[in-house]
């Protein structure tokens, strides 16, 4: 005999976009705040971006001190990739840039989690590609004197993600130095006052 049970399995799920809709009307938005480092430590946000079916893929960083100013910033197309080696190749020049200028006190920040979970905690993956960039990463971060990586929702994460958007435009690698690029300007100084970005669930 057909049972409920059997039949209900066999059901495909309805989707009622007015019920889901309301599903997320009740949620409530999470304030996303971007936070200035302590005095003495320089903080890093990355974003790596990957567009169009060619995948291709550009990258994008800035240095901030505890005042929230500006120290460092940096673009850069790096050819077909995807969106995953394009996040890890933003943090890798990062780094470069860390040990370049001698930092030692250093919070690197990103928007994907599953690569700064990675990172933070040490595990392996299958992609040999994405283990190489992974290994090399972690090989450096002993290298300074305090060093904290955290995961940031993309809301607290416009000022890179303008700069990797800026590497797609680049024909070569650029450098700012003390003074930003005028894309950044507002989002740094709403970063600066702690003004929340909402995001929906």
């Amino acid at each position: 005999m057909f049972s409920f049970t059997s039949f209900a399995r066999c059901q495909r799920p309805v989707n009622n976009p007015i019920l889901t809709l309301l599903r997320n009307l009740h949620k409530e938005p999470i304030p996303v705040t971007w936070e200035k480092p302590e005095i003495g430590w320089t903080k890093l946000n990355f974003d790596g971006s990957c567009k169009g079916r060619a995948g291709k893929g550009s990258i994008g960083g800035i240095f901030r001190n505890h005042k929230a100013e500006f120290v460092l910033g940096y673009a850069e197309s790096i050819g077909k990739t995807n969106s995953t080696i394009a996040e890890l190749a933003a943090l890798r020049r990062g780094l470069d840039l860390v040990l370049e200028n001698g930092w030692n006190y250093v919070w690197l920040e990103g928007d994907a989690k599953t690569l700064v979970d990675i990172i933070v905690e040490k595990r392996q993956v299958r992609c040999a590609e994405v283990q190489r960039h992974v290994s090399d990463i972690i090989s450096i971060i002993p290298e300074f004197d305090n060093c904290i990586v955290t995961h940031i929702y993309g809301e607290g994460n416009r000022a890179a993600h303008i700069l990797a958007q800026l590497g797609h435009q680049s024909e070569k690698p650029q450098i700012w130095r003390r003074i930003p690029p005028h894309q950044v300007l507002q989002i740094m100084h709403e970063d600066a006052e702690g003004k929340p970005v909402f995001r929906r669930r």
